[in-house]
């Protein structure tokens, strides 16, 4: 694998999106939205009820950043600012690319077959921040502010201004996965390894 490092701004295009593949090394720049759990079930009840999403949000073109920051200490602009596990956000994410217009999506772990099928059917791309680390990713965040479900706290919706954020293109629209490719390469290193030991 050829390793490329792509510095990408949001909002996204379809023609951003048309050119990353799995496992790109991404900088993102712009403005992004938080949202977990909660946050999600609101926006898809809003949809399934055949409301408006809020008009404090412009999800054209937008990534979520599944993320709960922790409150900032005095002088910071954020707290802790870490991907929380993707895979719960699947059963709102299709829903959320089919109607609201975002064009990515910020989180760790492995996504289900039906979102990758949806990130071909809606031009959509996942990309990985790295867990473990959100002291460290918190410092390419340069401003913060609420802007929607105050009352869900560190989950509420946050619109954050990151630059060079440091992510892992996952899941492509070609219907690749980095997890995939990354286990077949090992595996067949170590297939390697060993036939060279008989």
């Amino acid at each position: 694998m050829v390793w490329t490092t792509i510095r990408l701004y949001a909002p996204l295009t379809d023609n951003d999106i048309e050119t990353l593949h799995a496992g790109d090394r991404i900088l993102l720049n712009g403005y992004v939205y938080t949202a977990r759990d909660e946050a999600h079930r609101r926006l898809v009840e809003l949809i399934d009820n055949g409301r408006p999403l809020p008009k404090k949000l412009d999800l054209n073109g937008a990534i979520i950043f599944y993320v709960g920051p922790t409150p900032a200490r005095p002088g910071k602009i954020i707290g802790s600012a870490g991907p929380t596990t993707a895979a719960r956000m699947d059963k709102y994410a299709i829903t959320l690319m089919e109607h609201s217009g975002i064009k990515g999506m910020i989180g760790k772990g492995e996504r289900s077959h039906e979102f990758r099928d949806a990130c071909k059917r809606y031009k959509n791309i996942y990309f990985a921040a790295t867990g473990g680390v959100a002291a460290f990713l918190s410092k390419y965040i340069k401003s913060s502010e609420i802007v929607l479900y105050e009352d869900l706290g560190a989950e509420a919706i946050h619109k954050l201004k990151i630059v060079d954020f440091p992510v892992i293109v996952v899941n492509d629209i070609f219907g690749r996965d980095f997890y995939e490719i990354g286990r077949k390469n090992h595996s067949t290193s170590i297939q390697d390894i060993l036939n060279t030991l008989t």
